[in-house]
């Protein structure tokens, strides 16, 4: 049976991100009745004063914290002290937190780049700290892999249900579509959607960052919420079964070269702008492909595929982001 039932309080940490919100939607789609939420204003997650006084009186059944600062190379190399000093905070304060007041089950979210930049593909779970990380997000991923094995340890030591989930790269409503701070397929709904001309002229062309060949693997933010779910019902034991060390990933099992992936935005939105490749910017890591062995055999497996997704990313953009800009 499930440890969570409908009725159980259920805390979104980060509930108005990208993944959050998609999580939030997916918990009332599915009947969840008590789901907790709190904005950045009314909870300082990084302060652990504020953080304990409110599981002291709300005392949550489950905790999914999908909090967290985030954002692409150039943020990462930008702001690292942020990025790791902020995550850790957050972490640290809701995982200590939930072991504070009972709670059942957390459900921590990391991220792929907490494994090697040259690990073997697909990226397994085991592989974690057998390498050095991609260093132009060390910074976040060393933040991450702090949040794994605090669960790990909470596991260990107090026999707590925390556990880990890694997603692959996630894109969809509520993403970031801020040039400076954005990972690369919202970039490029956006560099693509603004180089569209309205007076009959030509398309204007479409810079991307490095050589187009690194591989990455992207997942509708809605099929993660689904897989977070998928998760967050199973029994412990089917859970730390096919996962000893508490670490899942998520994904598609399959990757795209950017320059396939820049052809396919092209043509979904119509467009016929050159794509220029400035090669005197990093190209991150080479490949990123996840093993998604454990969660395919939990039973879940992702549903939209990517050029659906990009449309109603794109929709999302012209709906939502465009108006408010």
């Amino acid at each position: 049976m499930s440890p969570i039932n409908k009725s159980d309080k259920i805390f979104v940490a980060g509930h108005r991100g990208l993944v959050g919100s998609a999580i939030y939607r997916q918990l009332q789609q599915k009947g969840y009745t008590n789901i907790v939420t709190r904005s950045r204003s009314e909870l300082d997650l990084s302060n652990q004063a504020n953080v304990d006084a409110f599981f002291d009186e709300i005392r949550p059944d489950c905790v999914i914290l999908a909090a967290a600062k985030v954002g692409g190379i150039l943020a990462n190399d930008t702001y690292p002290a942020d990025f790791i000093s902020d995550n850790i905070a957050i972490q640290t304060n809701v995982i200590r937190a939930a072991h504070s007041y009972n709670t059942k089950r957390l459900i921590f979210l990391g991220s792929s780049c907490i494994y090697p930049k040259l690990a073997e593909q697909p990226l397994r779970e085991d592989c974690l700290l057998t390498g050095p990380l991609e260093p132009t997000n060390e910074w976040y991923a060393v933040a991450k892999i702090a949040g794994i094995k605090m669960c790990q340890a909470y596991k260990k030591q107090h026999g707590h249900d925390f556990f880990s989930l890694m997603p692959t790269n996630l894109y969809g409503p509520n993403d970031n579509f801020d040039l400076k701070t954005s990972h690369v397929l919202p970039a490029l709904i956006r560099k693509f959607h603004e180089a569209k001309s309205s007076h009959g002229a030509e398309d204007a062309p479409v810079t991307l960052w490095g050589s187009g060949t690194p591989k990455r693997e992207f997942l509708y933010v809605d099929d993660m919420a689904d897989a977070t779910v998928f998760a967050m019902e199973q029994p412990s034991d089917k859970i730390f079964d096919v996962a000893p060390d508490g670490i899942l990933n998520i994904g598609v099992g399959e990757d795209i070269a950017i320059s396939e992936l820049a052809e396919l935005i092209k043509s979904v939105l119509n467009s016929k702008s050159e794509i220029v490749y400035d090669t005197s910017k990093p190209d991150g890591t080479p490949r990123k492909l996840m093993d998604v062995t454990r969660i395919n055999k939990l039973g879940w497996n992702a549903k939209i595929s990517l050029e659906e997704g990009i449309q109603r990313s794109h929709q999302w953009f012209c709906e939502n982001y465009l108006s408010t800009t």
